[in-house]
């Protein structure tokens, strides 16, 4: 416990081995007196932050989180029993069937919410369960059925549970077995709970009669609101929250508690013993259940991908009644090569409309890699699969109506290639907004990021300006050869004009021109491979930007720490980690 920004959550991501990669720590953490990572099963963290699938019913929000965590081994209705058992502590039994809710929708309220969040770390009944703010956005009667919960679990199945609470009622702070009490980053008190009343009598402040003890605490050394009302100037005298700091900081060093609590992590530092890690499902399991998820996110989820089929749809049909049956004079040829040059730059532009929903689901993906659910590759794999119908769909039924419409080559196997060629693009283009994702995390910074490079990439394409023409430093080499919009349109371009015969009405060469002069020499596509080879290397890039995703995903974890920022020290040693704690103030 402790006063707003004194320390409690960074004192439990430095615990938890979650602290913010910009800040550096010295000492070490111990499990059992062992220096030991926390792996799956040994520990689970539930934030403050209650970041959940909106779409899902709590029901199906629990089953999916199961059949990832739990191991193979268990049975599916084990599994689901488990599952059952989870619901009924955190009392969600009554909204089973209603969907979350977010930001556009409503759904379960915020105490369900912060309930379910904690329903999903518990599921594996880890040996160390790290809270932040368990209690917030409850009242006071769900805060005490709650935190009585866990308490029962952790009675029942031996669990060690760490939580912040800002200011519990005088019900859940009798709760409380142990209690730290932070100011500005110094420890106040660290000790059994029920003697904090006692520790801040005998040093000069007692709590009143009726008033909850947790709320006297934080009263006596909070100082923010005196510094708000400018009680104290520089050269004023100590603040009275400033001296009661002073004097319980002092009072607790050379108390008896203070050297209990030391012995009592020497005792535990000898004791030693290993917690093994807690098997979970398989990779395929994984994966599996995965996409089942995200399938079912994106087809509730309007903005995922239904919105953008309509819009698509209305383009289509205003790109197939503009170029109505195109024909085959001379004009058709730039109708020809606008209308294809559209279909792959534009369309595949406007999917980056997803990118908000996209940035949804990477922050659960990004909770439950932290505690250990799944890994990147999991994520990604699952997220391709899932989204394969949708792109197809968007790359169908647009595609075949503007296709038709506008009178190009009317044969199957042109179609399918063409079709082909579009869901590629829009599989790519998804594939660099996850990248994009990686690193601009912000939905509306990672649009403008994403449609700026795609703008880059479609300037490079070899339609706005003939290779030839091309400056070659940076736009030809070697930009015009990684923009993936050169490699469709080439495509597109193949697919179409070869084997056609055009009327020359310019009044100079031939009367026809043939599709194959048309692409070689006016537009300059390049000739020494078939079509297939454009598509097969749209087809790399879909996977290149996935492996992307995953580098940047490992790279930054890996860099982070070394990046520049703030650093704080603590000692080396963990039985004076009481005196001064890992915190940032």
């Amino acid at each position: 416990m402790g006063p707003s920004g004194c320390g409690k959550t960074t004192l439990l991501d430095t615990l938890a081995g979650r602290l913010d990669k910009n800040l550096r720590s010295k000492g070490d953490t111990r499990i059992n007196g062992r220096r030991q990572r926390l792996a799956f099963g040994i520990s689970a963290y539930v934030t403050q932050e209650n970041m959940l699938m909106d779409t899902l019913t709590v029901r199906e929000a629990i089953y999916y989180s199961a059949q990832i965590q739990l191991p193979d081994t268990m049975l599916l209705a084990d599994k689901l029993a488990r599952a059952n058992e989870a619901i009924q502590e955190m009392g969600l039994t009554s909204a089973l069937e209603t969907r979350i809710g977010g930001r556009n929708t409503k759904g379960i309220s915020g105490g369900q919410r912060k309930r379910l969040s904690i329903c999903l770390e518990i599921l594996t009944r880890p040996r160390l369960l790290f809270l932040d703010e368990p209690t917030s956005g409850l009242d006071s009667a769900a805060s005490f059925h709650v935190m009585n919960r866990i308490a029962d679990l952790a009675a029942r199945e031996g669990m060690t549970i760490m939580a912040v609470v800002h200011q519990p009622c005088n019900e859940v702070f009798e709760i409380f077995h142990g209690l730290y009490l932070l100011a500005s980053g110094r420890t106040i008190y660290f000790g059994p709970a029920t003697n904090a009343n006692e520790f801040f009598a005998s040093n000069g402040y007692p709590c009143p009669p009726m008033r909850n003890p947790s709320d006297h605490f934080l009263r006596t050394i909070n100082r923010d609101f005196e510094l708000e009302r400018g009680e104290r100037t520089i050269s004023s005298k100590p603040s009275p929250a400033d001296e009661a700091i002073e004097v319980l900081v002092n009072a607790y060093k050379s108390s008896n508690t203070s050297e209990n609590a030391k012995k009592e992590m020497h005792d535990i530092n000898e004791m030693g013993g290993v917690m093994i890690r807690r098997n979970q499902a398989s990779f395929l399991t994984k994966v599996f259940v995965l996409t089942r998820r995200s399938f079912v996110n994106m087809y509730r989820d309007v903005g995922y991908y239904w919105l953008r089929l309509g819009i698509y749809i209305s383009i289509s049909l205003c790109l197939g009644t503009i170029y109505y049956n195109f024909g085959y004079g001379y004009d058709s040829i730039r109708s020809r090569s606008s209308m294809l040059m559209f279909t792959s730059g534009l369309l595949t532009l406007m999917a980056i409309g997803g990118f908000p929903s996209f940035v949804e689901e990477m922050k659960i993906f990004r909770r439950e890699r932290l505690n250990g659910h799944y890994g990147v590759s999991a994520f990604v794999i699952s997220n391709w699969l899932s989204a394969t119908p949708y792109l197809f769909l968007i790359a169908v039924l647009p595609g075949a109506i503007a296709y038709y419409l506008s009178g190009l080559k009317r044969r199957v196997d042109h179609f399918v290639y063409f079709t082909l060629v579009l869901c590629s693009c829009t599989m790519l283009v998804e594939g660099l907004m996850m990248t994009v994702a990686a690193i601009v995390p912000d939905f509306l910074m990672g649009i403008i990021t994403g449609a700026g490079i795609q703008v880059i990439m479609l300037l490079n394409c070899g339609f706005f300006q003939i290779p030839s023409k091309l400056p070659k430093i940076v736009w030809k080499y070697p930009m015009f050869y990684i923009s993936f919009q050169k490699y469709a349109l080439q495509g597109f371009y193949k697919n179409e004009f070869l084997s056609l015969v055009f009327e020359n009405n310019t009044g100079v060469g031939e009367e026809t021109i043939t599709g194959e002069e048309v692409i070689s020499k006016l537009f300059e596509t390049e000739m020494g491979h078939s079509k297939w080879v454009d598509f097969a290397v749209l087809c790399g890039m879909i996977v290149m930007y996935r492996l992307l995703f995953v580098v940047i995903i490992k790279v930054v974890d890996m860099l982070k720490p070394i990046s520049k920022g703030e650093s704080f020290t603590c000692p080396a040693h963990c039985i004076c980690g009481i005196e001064k704690p890992c915190t940032r103030i």
